[in-house]
C-alpha cells in the first residue's frame, strides 16, 4: 500500500510538472519560439533543426487546443542580404541631363524557421572619399513589390514566411560625386 502512494504521487507530480511545463511554453510562446528558432539556410544544427520542428508541432497542438495569438517578431539577425547590384538605368543620358537615375536590385532572405517582420532598407550614397553624401530610407510598403503586397494583404502583420526570399527594384537618383553604396536593414525605433 505505501509503495502505491508513493508511485501515485510520482505519477501525479510528473503530471503537474509536465502541465506545468506546456502553459509555460504556452504563455511564453512569442519569446520563446523566436529565440530557439533555427535557420533554414543549413547553418543550424541538423539536431537543433529536429529539436524546434519537435517544439513547433507541440506548440501547434498546445494552440489548437488552448488557443494563441501568432505574432511575427522582429528579428534582425534573421534577415541575410543575398545580392544587391546598382546599375545605372541609362549611363550616357544620366551625365547629359544631370539626373542620374539608377536602379537598385536588392535580394533578401528571412532565415529564421518562423515569419519574422519585414525590416525597412536603408541606402547610404558614399563619394570617393567613402563620405556619407546622401541616406535614402524605404520602408516595406516602399520596397516590398506592389503585385506581391496585392497578393498578401496583411503581409505587415503576418511577417515574412519562414525562408522567404524578396527581391526588388528601386529607382534612385545618384547625385553626380557618388561613388559607391551600402545597403542595410534595420527596424525603426517605436
Amino acid at each position: 500500500m505505501p509503495a502505491q502512494k508513493k508511485t501515485l504521487k510520482l505519477i501525479l507530480l510528473s503530471l503537474f510538472f509536465i502541465l506545468l511545463i506546456a502553459f509555460g511554453e504556452h504563455l511564453s510562446r512569442n519569446s520563446l519560439l523566436p529565440t530557439l528558432a533555427t535557420r533554414v539556410d543549413g547553418s543550424s544544427p541538423a539536431i537543433a533543426t529536429s529539436a524546434f520542428s519537435l517544439l513547433q508541432k507541440f506548440d501547434e497542438q498546445l494552440c489548437r487546443a488552448l488557443g494563441c495569438v501568432n505574432r511575427s517578431v522582429s528579428d534582425f539577425a534573421a534577415w541575410k542580404i543575398t545580392s544587391v547590384t546598382l546599375s545605372p538605368e541609362n549611363a550616357r543620358e544620366g551625365f547629359k541631363n544631370g539626373l542620374n537615375q539608377s536602379t537598385l536590385q536588392v535580394e533578401i532572405q528571412n532565415r529564421l524557421a518562423i515569419s519574422v517582420l519585414f525590416p525597412n532598407l536603408e541606402i547610404v550614397l558614399t563619394d570617393a572619399e567613402e563620405l556619407e553624401i546622401k541616406t535614402i530610407q524605404f520602408s516595406p510598403q516602399e520596397w516590398l513589390p506592389s503585385i506581391w503586397q496585392e497578393s498578401h494583404r496583411g503581409f505587415l502583420k503576418q511577417g515574412a514566411p519562414s525562408g522567404g526570399i524578396f527581391r526588388s527594384e528601386l529607382p534612385i537618383s545618384l547625385p553626380q560625386n557618388a561613388a559607391g553604396y551600402r545597403v542595410r536593414i534595420f527596424y525603426p525605433e517605436k
